[in-house]
């Protein structure tokens, strides 16, 4: 099975965190980004969920951000969920591709909050971070550190060679840019195709 191409999916927004000191990529909706150079990983989130996920022995981690899009049918999951599937796999897939095992992989889980006004009533904070612990599960990824739902954003910070992870609680007044994001990217997810089937690369 060959590597899936990162493509548009790939993050591209890098810069130098001066309060860190460390080489920085910010990772917005429907990205994901891998490194095994120790940087550091950044996203801020809502009703969307990270994932930050590494492999702890050769200091490879990586981190995805996702939505599953609402498809306006209470408990309908199937389709959806291709969507949070392709994002988990085109990120297992690439950590892989650097020399992660796949035994060793572990995993951090934020976000799933109910911070938007039209997404609170589908659930959908609670059915990504169902979706994502439903998945590493399936998966036999451990879930190390999880910060779940609530009703705020968050902004995560994520250290790839330590697996430290920083979250900051945010103040949802404040905040008028993640919802402009959040509601594009599902907007987005809501007009185009259903992502295809991916297999892991193993």
């Amino acid at each position: 099975m060959p590597i899936l191409n990162a493509g548009q999916h790939f993050a591209t927004n890098r810069y130098h965190d001066r309060h860190f000191g460390k080489e920085a990529a910010k990772i917005l909706p429907g990205e994901y980004f891998v490194a095994n150079d120790g940087m550091l990983l950044v996203t801020v989130l809502g009703s969307c969920i990270a994932a930050c996920i590494r492999d702890p022995v050769v200091g490879i981690g990586g981190m995805n951000h996702f939505m599953l899009p609402d498809d306006g049918v209470k408990g309908t999951v199937a389709a959806s969920a291709r969507y949070g599937t392709y994002a988990m796999e085109l990120l297992i897939n690439h950590l892989l591709k650097l020399g992660a095992k796949r035994e060793r992989l572990e995993a951090k889980l934020f976000g799933g909050g109910a911070v938007m006004a039209s997404l609170a009533s589908s659930n959908v904070g609670v059915r990504n971070a169902a979706f994502a612990l439903d998945f590493l599960a399936t998966e036999g990824i451990p879930v190390i550190a999880k910060d779940l739902l609530e009703s705020y954003p968050r902004k995560v910070y994520y250290f790839t060679d330590s697996g430290r992870v920083l979250v900051k609680k945010l103040n949802r007044v404040h905040n008028d840019t993640l919802y402009s994001r959040e509601a594009t990217y599902k907007a987005s997810l809501a007009k185009a195709p259903v992502a295809g089937d991916v297999e892991l690369f193993v």
